[in-house]
């Protein structure tokens, strides 16, 4: 299965969340690719959206693996490679990646002001993940902050990956997985890079509520 792009996604996704329309969700975006997808199933359920900052842990000399994630409050989820680091590497890895998300804290604060969780029903989004680590990191530093129901929605994962993501959440939704996974822009034809101004364009814009379709009388 291949998508053409994000927004494809995003809408094949709002489908499949349907059941959560008119429920006000709040659809949480993880930085940054995956907030205009977020956007666009915000509005199709009458959701409020809002972004989950989390950023992965590289792996000494391989940028692209991820060892773990640190969210916001510096919780760290240990991935299946965390031990390959050392003290040192780690302790400077976890500094410059609380950097990034102190920074895009402050950035997307003052296109909206951070929506508080607790007691709704939220919804993570996320084009694809490969590990899973920046999204159990997700799961954990929501659930600290007692909401009713955390759903993760995500266009692509490896099947080892979606049974972490089974065991930590209430409810998964992923358009499609499969072994053959090497990365996640494998399964876009367009898998451009979403830029801070473009997050700041989706949190800025105000709540585009679905038009519902029109009845049909004999």
């Amino acid at each position: 299965m291949r998508f053409r792009n994000r927004q494809q996604a995003a809408e094949l996704l709002a489908g499949r969340l349907s059941a959560y329309r008119g429920t006000r969700p709040l659809v949480l975006g993880v930085p940054r690719g995956a907030v205009p997808m977020a956007r666009i199933i915000a509005d199709e359920l009458g959701g409020d959206l809002d972004v989950v900052l989390v950023r992965k842990l590289r792996a000494p000399g391989q940028p692209e693996l991820a060892i773990g994630a640190v969210d916001e409050r510096g919780h760290v989820v240990k991935g299946m490679y965390f031990d390959i680091a050392s003290d040192d590497y780690l302790r400077e890895e976890i500094r410059t990646q609380q950097e990034i998300i102190r920074k895009r804290r402050g950035l997307y604060t003052r296109a909206q002001p951070a929506i508080d969780p607790s007691g709704r029903t939220v919804i993570i989004v996320d084009d694809g993940i490969a590990t899973g680590s920046s999204m159990l990191s997700a799961i954990g530093s929501i659930r600290t902050r007692t909401p009713r129901k955390i759903v993760i929605a995500i266009g692509v994962a490896p099947p080892a990956a979606l049974a972490r993501m089974e065991a930590d959440a209430d409810e998964v939704v992923c358009l499609y997985s499969t072994e053959d996974f090497y990365a996640v822009g494998q399964f876009f034809d367009d898998f451009s890079e979403v830029t801070d101004d473009m997050v700041v364009t989706a949190l800025a814009r105000p709540r585009m509520v679905a038009v519902p379709e029109p009845r049909h009388t004999q």
